[in-house]
C-alpha cells in the first residue's frame, strides 16, 4: 500500500468519524456475532486505532482484533479499549486480498478504506469473505456527495478536479472512489450476503474549522495536481473557503454484509 496518512489527521478525523456512523448497523451485526465466542476480527488499513476504539466496546463478549497496516508507526498507538479486547498488530500490506487469513476470523473490517482500492481487490475480498463465511462491515465510505452552505462560485471546479485524483491509482490499481460504497454493496450481494447500506456524512460546523481547514488544503493540493493550470484559481478558493461559516457536508456511506445462513 503506496497511501500514506499522518497521525495528526488521522487524530483530528477520528472524532467526526465516530459521531457519524450509523448506529443502526450494530443491532443486525450484533445479533449475528452473538454466535461467537471469542469474537475474532479482522481490522484492515487499521492505522491508529479509531475503528477498533469506536466498533469494541459496541460488540459482545470477549474479542481479538488483528490490527493490519503497513505502518507500524501507527498501529503503536492502537491500544485495546477494554479489558474484554485483545489486540494483535500485524504490519503487512494491504495490496493482495487473496493473502489475507480469513479463516480464523469472524468479521472482517475497515474505516476510510475503500475509496482507495481497486474494483479487482474489492472483488477478490468479497470472494475471500464468501468462502470464510465472515461477515463484512466497512465505513466511511466517501460517496462524492460535498457541499457548503452557503456555496462558493469554485466550488464545482475544485470537486471536480479532486475527485478525478482521487480516481487514481492509491497502490491497488484504478480506485473505486466515490463509487466504493455502493459496489460493496453489489459485489457482496453477489455472493449471496444480505447487505445493508446507511449514510454516514460528516456535519461540519465552524467549530470543526481545523478539520474544514485541512479538508479544503488537501482538496486543493490533489486538484492542483489534476490540473495545474488552475492553480491560482483553487489557491483563490481555498481562502475563501477557509474564512467560509456555514457547514460543511461530506457524504459518506457505511455497508453490512451478512453472510447467508449455512
Amino acid at each position: 500500500m503506496t497511501e500514506l496518512f499522518d497521525a495528526d489527521w488521522l487524530a483530528l478525523r477520528e472524532p467526526v468519524d465516530h459521531r457519524s456512523r450509523p448506529a443502526a448497523l450494530l443491532a443486525p451485526l450484533t445479533e449475528w456475532l452473538r454466535r461467537q465466542e471469542p469474537l475474532q476480527v479482522l481490522d484492515l488499513g487499521s492505522g491508529r486505532g479509531s475503528n477498533l476504539r469506536y466498533l469494541a466496546p459496541r460488540l459482545p463478549g470477549r474479542q481479538h482484533w488483528w490490527l493490519l497496516d503497513h505502518d507500524a508507526g501507527l498501529l503503536a498507538e492502537a491500544q485495546p479499549p477494554a479489558p474484554q479486547v485483545e489486540v494483535t498488530p500485524l504490519v503487512r500490506d494491504l495490496r493482495e486480498p487473496d493473502g489475507l487469513q480469513l479463516d480464523r476470523v469472524h468479521l472482517v473490517t475497515g474505516s476510510a478504506l475503500l475509496d482507495l482500492v481497486s474494483e479487482d481487490w474489492l472483488a477478490a475480498l468479497a470472494a475471500a469473505c464468501a468462502a470464510n463465511n465472515n461477515a463484512a462491515l466497512f465505513a466511511l465510505n466517501v460517496d462524492g456527495h460535498i457541499s457548503w452552505e452557503p456555496g462558493d462560485p469554485g466550488d464545482a471546479a475544485v470537486l471536480a478536479a479532486f475527485h478525478e485524483h482521487h480516481a487514481g491509482d492509491k497502490g491497488f490499481g484504478p480506485a473505486l472512489g466515490t463509487r466504493a460504497g455502493q459496489r460493496m454493496c453489489d459485489l457482496f450481494a453477489e455472493q449471496g450476503y444480505t447487505v445493508a447500506c446507511m449514510p454516514s456524512p460528516w456535519q461540519l460546523s465552524t467549530a470543526d474549522r481545523p478539520l474544514r481547514q485541512a479538508l479544503s488544503d488537501g482538496w486543493v493540493a490533489a486538484a492542483c495536481e489534476q490540473r495545474p493550470d488552475l492553480a491560482e484559481h483553487f489557491a483563490g478558493w481555498r481562502r475563501r473557503c477557509n474564512a467560509r461559516s456555514g457547514t460543511l457536508r461530506v457524504g459518506h456511506l457505511d455497508v453490512l454484509a451478512l453472510p447467508p445462513e449455512r
